[in-house]
């Protein structure tokens, strides 16, 4: 299977307009720390980045970067889902905070690299990087909802075990 130049290049635009606003968010919240709940939003922004990836993803060749990309956005959802419950631990939200610039910045590079000759790049995360997201996932407890709003009765939850097992396909 061979995916559509024209659909990903569709896919890196209207990730790029998400990207810019989901950095706009947090930078807000950087500078504002009572405007937490903004994190939902973000969380929102980077699930419908996921979503363009995961299906653009059943048309892509299985060594295809869009799978990675669509991993990591997971991740990023779940860790900006869960810094936006943070009450009351003011230094713990800023290094949330400060992950979730560092990470917006790379997932913006990988999709650059989607339409360019270095997409085997794209799959590319520093040791640094995934230290510091494999410590701020095991500081949230166990009560923190991984999903926006609560979760209705029977609906799967997206738990440290599911987090833990992105880390993996991510290389940690």
């Amino acid at each position: 299977m061979t995916l559509d130049e024209s659909i990903l290049k569709e896919f890196v635009q209207e990730s790029k307009s998400l990207i810019s606003e989901s950095l706009a968010i947090l930078e807000e919240v950087e500078s504002d720390p009572s405007q937490v709940k903004k994190l939902e939003v973000y969380g929102n922004s980077v699930d419908r980045i996921m979503g363009g990836a995961k299906n653009l993803a059943l048309m892509a060749e299985a060594s295809h970067p869009i799978h990675f990309i669509g991993d990591y956005c997971a991740l990023c959802k779940a860790v900006g889902y869960k810094s936006s419950q943070i009450v009351g631990n003011p230094d713990f939200l800023m290094i949330c905070v400060a992950l979730l610039l560092d990470a917006t910045e790379t997932l913006s590079e990988m999709v650059d690299k989607l339409v360019s000759n270095t997409q085997l790049e794209a799959t590319t995360l520093s040791k640094t990087f995934l230290d510091r997201l494999q410590w701020v996932s095991n500081q949230f407890g166990k009560d923190i909802r991984e999903t926006v709003g609560a979760k209705a009765s029977g609906e799967k939850s997206f738990g440290q075990s599911e987090i833990d097992e992105l880390l993996k396909k991510l290389g940690i």
